[in-house]
């Protein structure tokens, strides 16, 4: 059987888009059709609480392969409780994944990126990050599984729009006030700073 190995060169379209296009242009069946060093998955080890990642509308600030990671479905992210967690979850365990829809500029950090998702899904998997030193790591959907061996189901996963939350969540500063996470972001943009550099001390 002829297979034909496939390198995307944009960062525009998805590979299955890419893929899709190529068997109707060749008129060659879509399983035919193998791509080269791609990642459908990827995976960071973050300390940013659930709120601050939907409050930015993605994960930042990671130094990557913008190309790479732009070419990739998901973004699963862990937690890291080595660096000052905002979130309770278990060190290591996998607590959000979400869908990617660009991959742009850091707002926090200079010279690195920010991996915007448009839904989100809420998870629980305890041990998931493999111990890596880079906080960064690329996966097959196919080799990326659970404790008992078998393939993560992303699809099966409920997921919720990103926008929506932003929505629900301006709706509920209105009548009650002001939060951490808003406020840092006001603060960084007034100042021209990032987020990062703003500490909020709350002293009753």
């Amino acid at each position: 059987m002829t297979i034909i190995d496939i390198k995307l060169r944009s960062s525009a379209i998805t590979s299955a888009m890419y893929i899709d296009t190529l068997s109707k242009v060749c008129q060659i069946p879509f399983q035919r059709i193998r791509e080269v060093s791609m990642s459908d998955i990827i995976a960071v080890f973050t300390s940013k609480s659930v709120e601050t990642i939907l409050s930015d509308g993605g994960s930042q600030s990671w130094a990557l392969d913008r190309v790479r990671a732009s070419r990739c479905d998901y973004l699963v992210m862990c937690r890291n409780t080595n660096d000052e967690p905002e979130g309770p979850e278990p060190h290591g365990s996998a607590f959000l994944v979400g869908k990617i829809s660009d991959v742009v500029a850091s707002t926090e950090t200079p010279g690195r990126f920010k991996i915007n998702i448009s839904h989100f899904a809420h998870v629980d998997w305890e041990d998931e990050w493999t111990g890596a030193r880079n906080p960064v790591a690329y996966w097959k959907d196919s080799d990326y599984t659970d404790g008992n061996g078998g393939v993560r189901d992303f699809k099966a996963l409920e997921f919720h729009s990103v926008e929506e939350f932003a929505v629900k969540r301006r709706a509920e500063e209105a009548t009650s006030g002001l939060t951490i996470a808003a406020a840092k972001a006001g603060l960084a943009a007034s100042f021209n700073v990032p987020e990062s550099s703003i500490e909020i001390i709350i002293r009753a």
